[in-house]
């Protein structure tokens, strides 16, 4: 059982699932598993590795057996399906749902759903959602904007400018995902998706000025729920001491949730706009997805070959 859930009320919502039959309010109904079955081999009677914690979904393969089956037969199937207490069975492309099979569903106290998707895509969205509601997550300190479609993670020590230069991204036309709290969930083995607490969703503070409504003081199209995160920018004061990174040939990674996230360290001093230097860095971590890096064009214009290709 995963550590996380989601109620059947939200699923429902989101994947826009009908309900036929529900053993009790859908908020109080919670769902455990990230994956979804299609209950074919338990119904023909194998149910070695059945997984009971999973959606079971029924579309037209097997509706189609179990009409192969005379009646008491089907409502057999039915009973060895709902006793193993799945979180919920739905249908998929508006199937007609037999009163034997609610019949069965109320005896064994089993939510019956039904979707208007084929199967197929009802399985994606289903997965969609689920992998995002039930992902493992942290919570990080920090701000998250979206960038020229490039999820950026904004980090360094309080004080050092994240929130001022997060307005000043929102006033180019850019969005902002997170203030403050950066919810981070690892939704697959690539990917990490940045929101905001819900609570705080849409906020953001300026120190001497207090507290703003984004969405309202910039508009709706200035926010976002949700963004993959890219790129992590972190910002720290100016150390002259220093050597900061000039072309960029390998560049920084940090880890996230066991995933490594492209990187760059800016250094902060008076008079330098970070709104545009972040630009920059979003507009070049999209290229470098692209496969094409400026510093190693410029380097082999020079001369000097591939240095990226170098052991």
């Amino acid at each position: 059982m995963g550590q996380f859930s989601i109620t059947l009320k939200k699923l429902a919502e989101d994947v826009r699932l009908e309900v036929l039959y529900s053993p009790a309010p859908l908020e109080e109904i919670h769902i455990h598993s990230a994956d979804v079955n299609r209950p074919g081999l338990l119904l023909a009677g194998y149910d070695k590795y059945f997984d009971k914690e999973r959606i079971q979904i029924l579309g037209n393969a097997e509706k189609g057996y179990l009409a192969t089956l005379p009646l008491e037969e089907q409502i057999a199937r039915a009973e060895r399906l709902f006793s193993c207490h799945p979180p919920v069975l739905v249908y998929s492309r508006g199937l007609p749902v037999g009163d034997f099979v609610l019949d069965v569903a109320k005896k064994y106290q089993v939510p019956v759903l039904r979707s208007r998707e084929n199967t197929s895509l009802l399985v994606n969205n289903l997965v969609s959602v689920l992998s995002v509601a039930l992902a493992p997550r942290i919570t990080r300190h920090g701000v998250m904007v979206e960038v020229y479609g490039e999820g950026i993670f904004i980090t360094g020590d309080s004080g050092v400018g994240k929130s001022e230069t997060a307005i000043e991204l929102l006033k180019r036309g850019h969005r902002l995902i997170a203030d403050d709290a950066v919810e981070l969930r690892r939704v697959s083995d690539r990917s990490i998706v940045g929101s905001s607490p819900e609570n705080i969703r849409h906020f953001i503070e300026l120190r001497g000025v207090g507290i703003l409504n984004v969405a309202r003081t910039f508009g709706t199209g200035a926010v976002k729920v949700s963004e993959k995160v890219d790129m992590v920018v972190h910002l720290e004061h100016w150390d002259p001491e220093k050597h900061y990174q000039d072309l960029g040939l390998r560049p920084e990674t940090t880890e996230i949730m066991g995933l490594e996230i492209p990187m760059v360290v800016l250094p902060v001093k008076p008079g330098r706009n970070l709104a545009i230097v972040i630009e920059a860095a979003a507009i070049n971590n999209r290229q470098r997805k692209m496969g094409y890096s400026a510093a190693s064009d410029l380097m082999q214009r020079l001369g000097f070959g591939d240095p990226t290709s170098q052991g």
